[in-house]
């Protein structure tokens, strides 16, 4: 693709943000993701919105959150889904031709409401519903599933969050917590048959946004300089049913996976440098990780993934500006050494129902 990432921004996470309104969340974000780009909101021409009204525990959330995202008088588009699909939408406004430089802008803030609750209101309302199927639950079969399928069990669960924890200690986006040591883990109060407790990430608040360009829009300003540019993308959406087929089934995420791949101009998984996926729990990591196949040198989840924040609405979009500051040489302490190609993953619905990916790429000086 000829779009360009000029300018990522990640709001400091925390398991609750309780001294900032949503809207000063977003502004605080978007200007942030402004000024990394060298840029004002002036000089943007579009704002693509992603947010969720019941995890914001209000009706029509983007009509309060529009302007301090940057998009007062601006060409304004929402979606609903997760803040990754924001950034499909934005890269393919940006590549239309008819827009130049915009904002994607996301946000979460669970802690206002039981997030669990939340998902009981989206399952099918006469047969599921009723019998209180949440993403906990959700979470439990696909651990089942796919521990028959493909011989997961507990102890490699709990060696996998371990690892993603002590990843995430290095990450200075990270909320801070102790490491749980394999033990801790392993102990963990039951939830749902077998997903443990420590299995699963701790939902937090937080917001990102990015700044995209045109090569367009890039060409008439040789000054500008962009981190990243979006070699490719790609997404799939499996069936809503949970029959132990869909949960083990792993093919959807494969295919959106080469999609993406083919499309950047990676011949496979091996020709990337690092991985960021959405894993909710470490059953989830493990599956997909398997599902991945690659060698042992790509780095896959060097931020910590969700253990190090996971703003559940937007945590994909997150997942791509991690991959956009590792390919840019600004990831931090976890910086993968020469990284020049990063993929992001990103999911949403019950038990992984749709799957995301966009691949980064360095752009030389």
């Amino acid at each position: 693709m000829d779009v360009y990432v000029m300018g990522v921004a990640v709001h400091p996470a925390a398991d609750a943000i309780g001294d900032r309104r949503l809207e000063e969340m977003a502004y605080a974000t978007a200007r942030a993701a402004l000024d990394d780009a060298g840029v004002t909101r002036r000089d943007i021409d579009h704002v693509t919105l992603a947010a969720s009204d019941e995890i914001d525990a209000r009706g029509i959330s983007s009509m309060l959150l529009a302007a301090p995202s940057g998009a007062y008088l601006k060409d304004e588009m929402r979606v609903t889904d997760s803040g990754l699909t924001a950034l499909f939408l934005g890269a393919m406004r940006a590549a239309s031709g008819d827009l130049q430089l915009g904002l994607v802008v996301s946000w979460n803030q669970s802690s206002v409401g039981p997030l669990e609750d939340i998902a009981r209101m989206r399952a099918e309302p006469f047969y599921l519903r009723p019998v209180g199927l949440n993403f906990a639950i959700a979470d439990g079969l696909f651990a089942g599933a796919v521990a028959e399928r493909f011989g997961i069990d507990e102890t490699a669960v709990a060696e996998r969050v371990h690892q993603r924890m002590t990843a995430a200690a290095r990450n200075p986006r990270a909320v801070r917590r102790a490491v749980r040591s394999v033990a801790e883990i392993a102990a963990s109060p039951p939830i749902a048959h077998p997903l443990r407790q420590a299995h699963r990430a701790p939902v937090t608040d937080g917001a990102v946004a990015m700044v995209l360009a045109s090569g367009t829009w890039l060409r008439a300003h040789p000054t500008a300089r962009p981190l990243a540019r979006i070699a490719g993308c790609a997404w799939t959406v499996d069936r809503y049913q949970l029959d132990a087929e869909r949960l083990a089934d792993t093919a959807r995420f494969s295919a959106a996976l080469q999609d993406a791949l083919s499309r950047s101009g990676a011949a496979n998984v091996d020709a990337l440098d690092v991985v960021e996926l959405e894993a909710q729990s470490g059953w989830v990591d493990l599956a997909l990780t398997r599902s991945l196949g690659a060698g042992g040198h790509v780095a896959v989840n060097p931020s910590g993934g969700t253990w190090a924040q996971n703003p559940f609405f937007c945590t994909g979009l997150v997942n791509a500006a991690e991959a956009v500051l590792q390919v840019g040489g600004r990831a931090g302490p976890h910086q993968v050494p020469g990284a020049r190609r990063a993929l992001a993953h990103g999911s949403s619905g019950f038990a992984q129902q749709t799957h995301g990916f966009v691949v980064m790429e360095g752009v030389s000086a």
